[in-house]
């Protein structure tokens, strides 16, 4: 009896993990639209208040960022956890403001943008790909990349005071790879079963894909470009 139980058993459990992984993917490519109308929207707002007081801007976008993860992750089983995530991809996009506008003052500024977001949507394919037919226990990262995480956000921290150009770029090599990392962990811990809400999988990997096209872009400005 038990032999066939687990036969039974094992095709359900694979068919709702992936159930799982395609419910992410299709939240991720929604927020997708909110983002882009936000960041549209961003590029012609003034955020000087950033630029007086860079500490006070950070700890309030900082506040508004986890209050919105923290009741995305409340609702992480619910229709309104969805209306959450849509409305923080959309506030993340606003906060790509500052960014796309100083990428937009470069001559190349636009085909930097495209190259940055080229560049996020092959790794995410890549990371991805390998998250969902690797074989091997990546469990064992989430203490390594946590520190990370940790590490970076410090070194963020600090860097609001010292402005310094070779650690900016550093932070963006580090937030690059990290982010490459954690969205191969997220995929692999939905397909093991280890998450079983796809909002929460989506709001994970999102965010990597934020850092990441964010890191890429800062990295290209610097490297490629044309301020003539």
């Amino acid at each position: 009896m038990q032999p066939n139980l687990q036969s039974a058993y094992s095709p359900s459990l694979a068919d709702s993990r992936h159930k799982v992984l395609r419910n992410t993917y299709a939240l991720l490519g929604l927020s997708m639209i909110p983002t882009v109308i936000g960041a549209l929207i961003g590029t012609h707002l003034s955020f000087a208040f950033l630029a007086r007081s860079p500490l006070m801007g950070f700890i309030a976008i900082m506040a508004v960022f986890y209050g919105l993860v923290f009741a995305i992750e409340r609702n992480r089983y619910s229709t309104a956890g969805i209306y959450l995530m849509l409305g923080f991809t959309f506030m993340m996009g606003l906060l790509l403001g500052p960014l796309l506008q100083v990428a937009l003052s470069l001559r190349n500024g636009g085909a930097l943008i495209a190259m940055a977001g080229g560049g996020t949507g092959a790794i995410f394919l890549t990371m991805a790909a390998i998250g969902a037919t690797t074989k091997r226990d990546l469990s064992g990262m989430s203490s390594f990349l946590g520190a990370g995480a940790i590490v970076l956000m410090v070194a963020m921290i600090a860097n609001l005071f010292l402005h310094l150009t070779a650690l900016s770029l550093v932070l963006s090599c580090g937030f690059a790879l990290l982010s490459s990392l954690l969205i191969m962990w997220q995929v692999k811990m939905v397909v093991d079963g280890g998450e079983d809400s796809y909002i929460s999988a989506a709001l994970t990997i999102y965010i990597q894909i934020y850092n990441l096209f964010t890191s890429l872009l800062r990295l290209l400005m610097f490297f490629a470009g044309d301020r003539d």
